[in-house]
């Protein structure tokens, strides 16, 4: 990142938590120098304040990009200060869940390029993914931008139309809780079965990272996977007949779980 135009013009950080740090530090690993970077955040960690970027010290004259990394809450009062951004070739990019493209032109301007992203948690150790969509103003270039910053943290991905971040939220944004939550319950059903609570708990939290990484790694279809570890007859069968029961399974169970998350997201969505 070193010889790009966000280098040459800078970029503009408000709010620099844990999600804005992971970013900001794959960036910095990736070659943008550090005085190419503006933060704006109210209580700077101190990692932050030792990186050499411009901590709370003005605005740059015309960045490349304006990160948007505050709470949803918040947003309202941080955007007032980037407004003679708006309008202008100034990209802003936003990781606040549950504010719309619509909001952000209502306060920026329709002219104003506008990337939309909903990144989940793994983003904060680099292994996450990201989905991203533009408003009209933003052009391929612009979405090509967002991807490349987006990318230090892990996978980007581009939706169609804003309407499907709500299933996005639902499944990517949403979906690290219910896989930590997986892994809670395997590890209670092996203590039920006379494990030890710490053996269950670190037998489930590896198996479930490992077969995410086989998963991950190997492109296979996780049916096939699946079909790879299940004997004929054998343990596997016997535990998979209750988890794939069409009524009673994990089919239904998922299936309600993403659609009250993505009904929520609609929800807070409408309220914002």
């Amino acid at each position: 990142m070193k010889d790009t135009e966000i280098a040459r013009r800078g970029l503009l950080v408000v709010g620099c938590g844990k999600m804005g740090s992971a970013m900001l530090e794959g960036w910095l690993s990736r070659g943008l120098p550090p005085e190419a970077v503006w933060v704006r955040d109210p209580q700077p960690s101190d990692w932050l304040s030792e990186q050499g970027v411009h901590l709370n010290d003005g605005l740059p004259d015309d960045p490349a990009v304006a990160l948007l990394a505050v709470k949803p809450q918040t947003m309202r009062d941080a955007l007032p200060a980037l407004a003679t951004f708006a309008g202008g070739s100034t990209l802003f990019l936003s990781i606040a869940a549950g504010v719309s493209l619509g909001t952000y032109e209502g306060m920026l301007g329709e002219s104003s390029p506008i990337v939309r992203a909903m990144p989940n948690t793994p983003s904060a150790i680099g292994r996450g993914i990201t989905a991203i969509v533009g408003n009209v103003s933003a052009t391929d270039t612009d979405l090509d931008t967002a991807e490349l910053l987006l990318s230090s943290v892990g996978e980007v991905v581009r939706l169609e139309d804003e309407a499907q971040i709500d299933a996005v939220t639902g499944v990517s944004g949403s979906g690290p809780a219910y896989v930590f939550h997986m892994i809670e319950c395997l590890a209670a059903a092996g203590e039920a079965e006379g494990l030890s609570r710490d053996l269950a708990l670190q037998l489930a939290r590896a198996t479930v990272a490992g077969a995410g990484a086989l998963a991950q790694e190997t492109g296979t279809a996780p049916g096939t996977l699946r079909e790879n570890v299940t004997s004929p007859n054998g343990t596997t069968a016997a535990g998979l007949s209750v988890l794939m029961d069409e009524e009673a399974g994990l089919p239904p169970l998922i299936r309600r779980t993403v659609g009250a998350a993505a009904d929520r997201a609609r929800e807070l969505g409408r309220d914002g």
